[in-house]
């Protein structure tokens, strides 16, 4: 009887020893989220994507691609949400339509307080103009909002990865130009960091011939693509698929138990390392069939695309890039 108490006990403790990286959804690895490709409005177009993705009842992460834009008469400037950086006017402000629209549901959580599902939303912002004034509207914007913001210290050695203060919203950005000096190194020490960048990218040969590049991106290790762990600021990583098959999409023939394996390989390594990893953009259509897609990311058919989000899934892919909102998430689900 004693014995069998003994068991108990031993159990008991390891469940609740493992529980907070169990219930710890920030860790990298610990779910795969969806990631909704150029979640806005294009052109006067596709105004539904932001409320489709919300809408799925699954981990959602939300790009938005960012322009800054002067006014010609006041010469203010503003950050708005667009693809390309010329602009046609009437363009959102990300206050207008990401912020506004999730601040309820971002509201909700803080009074409900269960921080075990911090963080239920993520936004990935894509400068697509790096001028330091549209960083610096963008810290403003994000300082007013610091409430419901995943944040970490900010220490003298960026080398030391503070531990998060998870909230329920988690803000990324990639590797512009200007981007780490204005969110990491002009934050005053013992103030928050209120975003995340990518690790600088691996110099595939952006210069060479693109059969050139493509051999290259297949070739490196996963260790060369991923050559160290996490600073402070920088927390994730960020590829194309021609990392995981040569060529990428357009190129990609039936999905092998190589390329399964070679996708497992940068996941671990990633997770290892303790990096969140994103691929981009895994979509599956009839060529010129998609709704404002970029024909390069397509596999051309949907049960093409299916077997890389099953594979992504299976690897623990942090976040999983496409443009086909619902399909993915039906998987996910």
């Amino acid at each position: 009887m004693k014995r069998s108490l003994f068991l108990i006990a031993g159990c008991l403790t390891a469940v609740v020893a493992c529980e907070p990286h169990a219930r710890d959804l920030a860790r990298p690895g610990s779910r795969v989220w969806l990631h909704a490709h150029n979640c806005y409005p294009e052109q006067g177009r596709w105004s539904d994507r932001l409320d489709r993705a919300l809408s799925l009842g699954v981990p959602t992460a939300i790009e938005q691609d960012l322009v800054w834009s002067v006014d010609p008469v006041s010469k203010r400037g503003r950050s708005v949400i667009s693809h390309e950086i010329e602009l046609q006017g009437g363009e959102p402000t990300l206050e207008e339509h990401f912020f506004a629209r999730i601040g309820p549901q971002l509201e909700r959580a803080l009074t409900e307080n269960q921080r075990n599902t911090w963080p239920v939303l993520v936004l990935h912002l894509d400068f697509k103009t790096n001028e330091p004034e549209h960083h610096d509207a963008i810290w403003e914007l994000l300082g007013k909002y610091e409430r419901w913001l995943t944040t970490a210290e900010r220490v003298t050695d960026e080398r030391r990865a503070m531990p998060l203060e998870v909230g329920p919203l988690l803000v990324l950005t990639e590797n512009g130009t200007g981007q780490a000096a204005r969110f990491h190194d002009h934050v005053p020490v013992g103030s928050r960091l209120r975003l995340f960048g990518t690790l600088p990218s691996p110099d595939l040969g952006s210069n060479r011939a693109p059969e050139e590049r493509a051999a290259a991106a297949i070739a490196a290790s996963p260790a060369e693509l991923i050559p160290s762990g996490p600073t402070n600021y920088r927390r994730w990583t960020n590829f194309a698929w021609d990392v995981v098959e040569h060529g990428g999409q357009s190129s990609a023939a039936d999905w092998t138990s190589q390329d399964a394996e070679r996708l497992g390989a940068l996941v671990s390594r990633a997770h290892d390392q303790g990096l969140w990893i994103r691929f981009f953009t895994l979509n599956g259509h009839e060529p010129g069939r998609g709704d404002g897609w970029t024909e390069g990311y397509n596999f051309r058919s949907l049960d093409a695309v299916r077997a890389r989000w099953r594979a992504a899934i299976d690897a623990g892919v942090d976040f999983i890039g496409t443009d086909q909102y619902e399909g993915l998430a039906a998987l996910l689900e």
